[in-house]
Formats: C-alpha cells, structure tokens, sequence
C-alpha cells in the first residue's frame, strides 16, 4: 500500500526531553518520509525545543501544563489525514509506525492502539508494568473491551477521530478517555503489538524537575 497521498501527521508532546527528542524525530522521519512532525512543548526547563527544531521537527508551545492540554491544543491546531501520537521519549518504536497507519487505512479504522512489549527489564519503573496489567484488567471487565494496554502512549487515528474528539482531560489521564471514547461510541479499532525500550538517561536539569 502506499501511504505517500495521506497527509500524516506525528504529534509528539513533550516536557523535559532534551535527551530522546531529536532521536524520535529522527527515527519518525525515517519511518514516516512523507509526514511531518509536529514537537509541542510543554514548558520544558532544558533544551528540548531548540534540539527539536535543530532535528528538523515543527516546534510550537502549549503553556497550560498536562499532557491533557497538549494533546487537545495538537488535535485542534494540526489538519491532516492520519494523526500519530507518540510520546518523546524514545520508548516506542519507530519503525512500526508505516505498520499501525497501515492498518488503520486499510480496514478503515478510527483508532490503532501500539500495545506495548517490552524489551528490557527497565522499560517499565518498578510497579509500571503490574500497575499497568491491573488497570486494562479493571477496564476490560468494565467496558467489555479487548485492548491489552489501554495506557499506551502510541496511537494511529483517522482524522474523524481526532477533529471529533472533545478532549475533558489535563494529564496522563487521556489515554484513558481516548479508549473510552472509541468503545462509547463502538468505533472501530484494533490493537497492534509493538516493542517499547528503557527510555535514556534524563538530562541533569531534567532530573531536577519534580515528577
């Protein structure tokens, strides 16, 4: 198939990621040529902006702090076909992105869901992973849903999807109410399996901030 006529979009928000973020935009671009790469900044202390722009990344800033705002100021700002959403920490795998767009365009879905495999043991902080496997337990007896990973932060959406979506969370949270969202309204779906590594070692500055 060919992916070249969509105009793809990867949205990456970011806070304190000096150390990843050209390495994300580096590798989306390999694996999505056609795309452009969207890096909203949300009050990061180090250089995560400026190493963003220099990797060749479209750089703009959301000051309302949460990846809650981010998301909704990149879902209303950015126009496109097919919209990625990865988080700019390097965790995810780029190289299977031409893969979940694939898959969204060729059986016409609203939401691919990059569910995580991880490939080290320090993928996950201590109590992510369990933390993790409780939650989409809790949330797959509540919404009868089939995803694995209903925290992952790597998506696929069609453009429906995105310009309808009425984003109500601040934080972390929102990968949540996306999941939600799809099963409320029985779009379709589907969930991929896909690598997820160690992030790199945080920059100095970074490592001052609170969590």
């Amino acid at each position: 198939m060919t992916l070249s006529p969509q105009r793809i979009a990867v949205l990456v928000p970011c806070f304190n990621e000096e150390a990843a973020i050209a390495t994300v935009v580096a590798d989306f671009g390999k694996a999505l040529p056609s795309a452009q790469i969207y890096v909203y900044d949300n009050n990061s202390k180090d250089r995560t902006a400026a190493v963003a722009r220099e990797a060749g990344a479209v750089v703009r800033a959301e000051r309302r702090q949460g990846k809650g705002h981010v998301v909704r100021r990149m879902f209303a700002d950015i126009d496109a076909d097919i919209y990625v959403l990865v988080d700019g920490d390097a965790t995810y795998d780029a190289s299977a992105a031409p893969g979940l767009v694939a898959k969204l365009v060729d059986e016409q879905l609203d939401m691919v869901v990059g569910a995580r495999i991880d490939q080290q043991e320090a993928a996950y902080r201590p109590g992510h992973r369990t933390g993790n496997r409780l939650f989409t337990g809790f949330f797959t007896l509540a919404f009868h849903a089939t995803f694995s990973d209903v925290l992952s932060g790597y998506r696929v959406f069609s453009r429906r999807f995105v310009k309808s979506f009425p984003v109500l969370s601040d934080g972390f949270e929102i990968e949540t109410e996306l999941a939600v969202y799809a099963l409320e309204l029985s779009l379709p779906v589907a969930e991929v399996e896909t690598p997820y590594f160690a992030r790199p070692p945080m920059s100095l500055c970074a490592r001052q901030m609170p969590p």
